[in-house]
């Protein structure tokens, strides 16, 4: 009996490498294209010239890159909505033919879809609610289809960017100040319906043209784990087919990083089945974000090493949580420097790139530290010399006692199954 079980640990440490979890590190860097048309000048931090930012970020640790893709950008003024399908595919494929991994951010908005805004396209706010199933099905296939022609297959989906409350709620002038198709903790079931169905059909076109992509449901209520874990309590009992939840989470408005952890102890005590993803988050290098609503320079100074500082303790915090498989910086490539055009003004001071020198900053080398390589089991062997009193998951993360999460975990050659 003993040399059966040596033998199953043996062959379950063997097989760590094969079975290590995939993580995913990287950026959103949806407004590359225009920072080149715009001469904007990239340098490595010593001053190097960067010739392909892609490469470069490949070259400190990424391996994904995200991108939002609008419905029809054509009429917004601002001047980072430019994702339409045909500059996503080509973006997309850049992308791919770095060999990096490809996250696409459907919006289904011709603007930013966020909590408070989630517009029916121009285009689709005559429909009926039959009819936006159909044509948020036949959009998604379509624009998936694209981009697959085009050599720019994403491997992981949102359908949604932070639908915390819905999607797809109307026109902004009749909507805006009613509940009509928003979904709060208290609507109507029949606004969950709606809601749920059109994720349904989104994701039905995710599985038929992209059956190997990994879908996202993207939420920003870290702040709120009750309000979280209500959201994806209804996500269950409706049997919504996805495979990862997104998280957005910015310090300066969500709160410090214990508030991030208590909605991912949440999450993981209801024990969805689900890996984690942080899709979102970001923190300023000189000077405030504005609408800056939690003051966290006692901790994280607004300076360059503030900024290494507050991801470096963030990837900490994350990878005490064997669920969460990824992280990703917004706006990494914002830089003002040597532009030509409106990107030249209005910086976002929260990338990775200074504005005034064009330089990387630290945090955008600290973010590699995510996904190290490291097993965290290289001290475990087979016999019954074992003294290391610690589970692991066949993730090779070492948990933070006893898992409560169904799986396989291994301990001083012991294997366990938790149902």
């Amino acid at each position: 009996m003993r040399r059966i079980r040596l033998l199953l640990t043996t062959l379950l440490l063997t097989s760590l490498t094969t079975l290590q979890a995939q993580k995913y590190v990287g950026g959103d860097i949806s407004v590359l294209p225009k920072y080149e048309a715009q001469k904007a000048t990239f340098f490595d931090k010593d001053g190097k010239s960067i010739n392909d930012v892609l490469t470069f970020v490949k070259e400190q640790g990424w391996n994904t890159i995200r991108v939002r893709l609008f419905v029809d950008p054509s009429k917004d003024t601002d001047k980072n909505v430019c994702q339409d399908l045909e500059f996503v595919k080509q973006l997309g494929k850049r992308i791919k033919d770095a060999g990096l991994y490809l996250m696409l951010d459907f919006h289904y908005s011709d603007t930013w879809a966020d909590p408070a805004k989630q517009w029916t396209p121009d285009q689709w706010k005559s429909l009926s609610d039959d009819d936006l199933y159909k044509k948020i099905y036949e959009y998604t296939k379509d624009c998936l289809e694209q981009m697959k022609e085009a050599g720019a297959t994403p491997d992981l989906i949102q359908t949604g960017n932070e639908i915390s409350y819905g999607m797809l709620w109307g026109t902004e002038a009749t909507a805006k100040g009613n509940d009509k198709n928003r979904c709060y903790t208290n609507s109507p079931a029949a606004n969950w319906e709606r809601f749920i169905t059109l994720l349904k059909e989104a994701g039905k076109a995710c599985r038929e043209v992209c059956p190997k992509a990994q879908i996202i449901i993207h939420s920003e209520r870290t702040p709120k784990p009750d309000v979280l874990a209500d959201f994806f309590d209804r996500m269950t009992a409706a049997s919504l087919d996805y495979d990862i939840i997104g998280l957005s989470y910015y310090p300066y408005f969500h709160g410090n990083i214990a508030t991030l952890e208590k909605a991912l102890q949440k999450l993981e005590d209801k024990n969805y089945g689900k890996k984690i993803q942080v899709v979102e988050t970001g923190y300023p290098s000189k000077w405030k974000v504005e609408g800056t609503t939690y003051d966290y320079t006692d901790t994280y100074p607004y300076s360059h090493e503030g900024q290494r500082k507050y991801i470096a303790d963030l990837i900490t915090t994350l990878q005490k949580h064997p669920q969460v498989s990824g992280l990703s910086w917004w706006y990494a490539e914002a830089n003002a420097k040597g532009c030509t055009g409106s990107l030249a003004e209005g910086w976002y001071n929260a990338s990775l790139f200074d504005n005034e020198t064009g330089r990387a900053l630290p945090a955008l080398y600290e973010l590699k530290a995510f996904d190290d390589g490291s097993t965290g089991i290289v001290s475990i062997s087979a016999n019954s010399a074992q003294t290391d009193d610690a589970w692991y998951s066949l993730s090779g993360r070492k948990l933070q006692g006893k898992p409560q999460q169904k799986g396989i975990y291994i301990k001083k050659g012991e294997k366990l199954i938790v149902r």
